[in-house]
């Protein structure tokens, strides 16, 4: 698609493509003394495919969307960052690999095992310090692989993964581009936010700030929309139900954009909606935790399974009727979802749950008053903070403190 002169042109604007994917922000191809210095590092020799990449740029910037299947669970992955020298410390390779060394020189010290000071992972991506990328240099069967390790969350984050995962994702650096994909179309997103939005930016800021061609720049996002996956062909000629990971990618566009009639679809095509769809949590918990209470509703009448912790993720006004209708389908009533419904300025669902919590429990006043009163402390502190600027809060200035009122004067 693209001629020498216009990658070279490209390049000279920070685009690299590489593997059939697009890498923005691209630095200087890597020199060959630091290439020596990572070498001298290694157990064995750098994988060739990794090389080329550096040969090509010392490291960049990728925006694709990449779910793994870690410990049980459906995890987001955030292979956002090529680490490079010279760059901050969350991006920076010769940090990471000094990380890595002093982890492996700990290990081998606690263990009294004897170490020659040589990685046999080399870091060389990821997302800060949570998400890391890493080619196995170490010869043997697995040389060449390219793995994905992912930090547990502590126990408060509900539906994260609470113990380090890793898998892998490709017997070399081009099969692990290739897992490298748009879930949605960058042109046309499902929401505020999506993946795309930093590479359309950058691209947009190149041809105001840069003078990059803008039939250039078109190019580039018509090569980028490649990796875009297509789950809507398998859809009407019924087969999606047969690829899982494309079917998952389905219901989640279905929660995102709350599209009940999509769900129904998914259904009717044998789609099953058991299992973890993001992170540990499943369709219905998504869907509620996202506001998508349409959807959410077309999942539950479809026989999704409901969780009996349901009603304490949500985080919008939801009516009686779905109350009712999750309640019915094994959610269990409890004081936290009581006092959510309340702060999201829902009171008639949050006397439906405390009707349904009495009926089963002695203590509703007390225990209401425990979760309504944690939560007014949280709600508080953060509003105070986002009031003096020292926090950027999902709910604003005001939703904050309408949740606040909405729990000091609700009365059951």
């Amino acid at each position: 698609m693209f001629s020498d002169d216009e990658l070279a042109q490209l390049r000279t604007h920070g685009v690299v493509l590489f593997a059939k994917r697009v890498i923005f922000d691209a630095q200087p191809p890597m020199s060959a003394a630091q290439i020596a210095a990572v070498q001298a590092a290694c157990a064995g020799p750098i994988p060739p495919d990794l090389l080329s990449l550096w040969r090509v740029t010392a490291g960049g910037r990728l925006d694709y969307d990449l779910h793994l299947h870690m410990n049980g669970n459906e995890e987001s992955f955030s292979w956002n960052e090529l680490f490079w020298n010279g760059s901050d410390t969350y991006h920076d390779l010769q940090g990471w690999i000094d990380h890595e060394l002093e982890g492996a020189r700990e290990a081998a010290a606690q263990s009294n095992e004897p170490w020659d000071g040589k990685l046999t992972l080399l870091p060389f991506g990821g997302f800060e310090y949570c998400d890391r990328v890493y080619a196995v240099v170490e010869t043997g069967a697995d040389y060449g692989h390219v793995l994905a390790w992912k930090q547990g969350l502590p126990e408060a984050w509900a539906h994260e993964m609470h113990e380090d995962g890793m898998t892998t994702l490709g017997h070399d650096l081009h099969a692990a581009f290739e897992t490298l994909r748009l879930d949605e179309d960058p042109l046309a997103p499902a929401g505020e936010y999506f993946t795309g939005q930093a590479l359309l930016a950058y691209l947009d800021d190149r041809h105001q700030e840069d003078g990059l061609p803008i039939e250039l720049v078109d190019k580039v996002v018509a090569f980028y929309r490649q990796a875009m996956v297509d789950w809507r062909t398998p859809l009407d000629d019924g087969t999606l139900a047969e690829d899982g990971a494309l079917s998952r990618i389905a219901l989640r566009h279905a929660v995102a954009t709350d599209d009940a009639e999509l769900v129904a679809r998914l259904h009717a095509a044998g789609v099953s909606f058991d299992g973890p769809l993001s992170g540990s949590a499943i369709a219905t918990d998504l869907a509620i935790g996202h506001g998508a209470h349409a959807a959410a509703a077309a999942l539950v009448r479809a026989g999704a399974p409901v969780a009996p912790d349901a009603l304490d993720a949500i985080d919008a006004a939801v009516s009686p009727e779905l109350v009712d209708l999750l309640l019915t389908h094994g959610a269990q009533p409890s004081a936290t979802a009581i006092a959510e419904c309340v702060a999201c300025g829902a009171p008639a669902a949050a006397r439906l749950i405390a009707a349904a919590y009495a009926q089963s429990h002695d203590d509703l006043p007390a225990a209401y008053a425990t979760a309504r009163d944690d939560m007014l402390a949280e709600l508080e502190s953060a509003l105070i903070e986002v009031r003096e600027g020292r926090l950027t809060h999902y709910l604003g200035l005001a939703g904050l403190t309408r949740r606040v009122d909405h729990l000091r004067s609700f009365s059951l």
